[in-house]
């Protein structure tokens, strides 16, 4: 981890918050260094191709074993919806992630400002009354937030939905709502926080893919999948991105960027059950191995946007 030296966001504060030089026996501490300390640019470079080098060999040994569906922790995202989103990917997409669930794993529906106004289907399923009510505190916090910077909350801004036939953030979240599918919401989270409950889980992100995709997989998501109507390319290379397409044209017009076509269920092929299992069949071909087409593109190396809060002084 690099850091200039004089920032308020200190490498070593990180280092001692999150007890990174107190790791498991055999496990290497990370290398902290800054670039004042280090004497500039091209020494602190030399210093950290070095201190990776001394990880290669640890890296080099590690080689892929058989691990149980219940380790898989899944990021639900969709980004570019259209009116075809609530209909098709977005519920196939739950019904992967019910059927995750039901193997003893974990699935993270985010994104807080598209289920404004949709949020009482995810507090009618709340394990408890305490976990419910960290949904509404959520939405009471971005009223507050978004009246806070002159905005409201109570609006589609997002020029692309309106494009795909979106007219209200009511009718995006019913449909946003939807990727979660129908299992108990067994934990709330902050942005970010570590994901440590199995089931379905929510976590408090802002509607922006690139910062809500980084805060989910901080978290612990280690496979992702987003849906889209409009064409999202969003990579996400920290953990693989599988996208899925909304309709039928929009798959065609990007194929080299769709994974999986959720359009067949508007073409009468296919049932939203269907699709689901496709989707959740994906997640595990991905986890064991299998390229994303953003994998294949390169694409992801630059999508890493942490949530910046207030006035940056």
């Amino acid at each position: 981890m690099i850091g200039l030296g004089c920032e308020v966001n200190q490498v070593h504060l990180v280092s001692e918050a999150h007890k990174l030089d107190q790791l498991r026996a055999g496990e290497q501490t990370p290398t902290f260094l800054t670039i004042q300390n280090s004497g500039g640019v091209r020494k602190t470079v030399e210093a950290a191709a070095a201190a990776v080098a001394k990880l290669l060999p640890a890296a080099n040994a590690l080689k892929r074993t058989p691990q149980p569906v219940s380790k898989l922790i899944l990021a639900e995202n969709c980004g570019g919806s259209d009116g075809n989103s609530g209909i098709t990917a977005n519920p196939a997409l739950g019904v992967a992630s019910d059927e995750l669930v039901r193997y003893g794993g974990t699935s993270v529906l985010a994104e807080t400002p598209e289920i404004y106004g949709a949020e009482h289907l995810l507090t009618r399923r709340a394990v408890s009354a305490a976990v419910g009510q960290k949904i509404v505190d959520l939405i009471h916090w971005w009223e507050a937030y978004a009246r806070a910077n002159g905005g409201s909350i109570d609006n589609n801004p997002s020029y692309g939905n309106k494009e795909g036939g979106l007219t209200t953030i009511y009718e995006k979240s019913l449909g946003a709502v939807a990727k979660g599918g129908q299992s108990p919401l067994a934990a709330v989270y902050a942005y970010a926080e570590e994901i440590t409950t199995p089931g379905f889980g929510f976590m408090d992100t802002p509607g922006y893919d690139p910062v809500s995709m980084t805060g989910l997989v901080s978290g612990g998501c280690n496979v992702g999948v987003f849906t889209t109507g409009r064409g999202s390319v969003y990579g996400c290379k920290p953990a693989p991105c599988i996208k899925v397409a909304t309709n039928t044209a929009i798959y065609n017009h990007m194929i080299e960027d769709m994974d999986i076509n959720a359009g067949t269920i508007l073409d009468g092929t296919e049932t939203v059950e269907q699709v689901g299992q496709r989707i959740f069949e994906e997640i595990i071909a991905v986890a064991s191995g299998k390229k994303t087409k953003s994998e294949l593109a390169g694409l992801g190396d630059d999508e890493f946007a942490p949530w910046l809060l207030g006035a940056q002084f």
